[in-house]
C-alpha cells in the first residue's frame, strides 16, 4: 500500500527541518577560516608578462590612477579579487589597491587589475627605480 501523499510530505519536510537544524549546528571555526585563507595561496596565478606591479586607484567608472598615471577604464575592464573573482570597478572606487594590471597597448585604457595577495606583495615587491 503506498503512504499518502501528505504523509510523504511530512516526512520530506521533517527531513528537511533534522538537515537544517544539523547544518545550523556545525561551528565556523578559527580552524576552518584558516583553512580557507590557505587555500586563496594554494593555487599559484601566472600573470601575462606585459602585466605591471602597482598601485591602483579607481576614480570613478570610468577612470583610475596606477602608480600615479591617470588611466581610463576599459569598457569591458576585469578587476579579480585575491581568489580570482571579479569585482565591479564602483565597488572599490578610492581604494588604493597592491595590483599587477595591464594596459591594452592600442586604445592606452586599463584592461585588466589582478588585487595581490599578501603572499603575492611579498613575493614581489614594488620597484619603483626600474621604471
Amino acid at each position: 500500500m503506498k503512504p499518502s501523499t501528505t504523509a510523504r510530505r511530512s516526512a520530506l519536510a521533517a527531513t528537511a527541518t533534522a538537515l537544517c537544524a544539523l547544518l545550523a549546528a556545525v561551528p565556523v571555526t578559527p580552524a576552518f577560516a584558516q583553512q580557507n585563507q590557505t587555500l586563496e595561496h594554494a593555487v599559484a596565478r601566472n600573470f601575462p608578462p606585459s602585466s605591471q606591479r602597482g598601485e591602483l586607484i579607481i576614480k570613478s567608472t570610468v577612470e583610475g590612477s596606477a602608480d600615479g598615471k591617470d588611466y581610463r577604464l576599459a569598457p569591458g575592464l576585469r578587476i579579480f579579487n585575491q581568489q580570482n573573482q571579479l569585482v565591479f570597478a564602483h565597488a572599490v572606487i578610492g581604494k588604493k589597491l597592491d595590483v599587477r594590471y595591464l594596459v591594452e597597448p592600442s586604445t592606452g585604457m586599463l584592461l585588466t587589475a589582478w588585487i595581490l595577495t599578501q603572499t603575492e606583495v611579498a613575493r614581489e615587491p614594488k620597484r619603483s627605480w626600474l621604471k
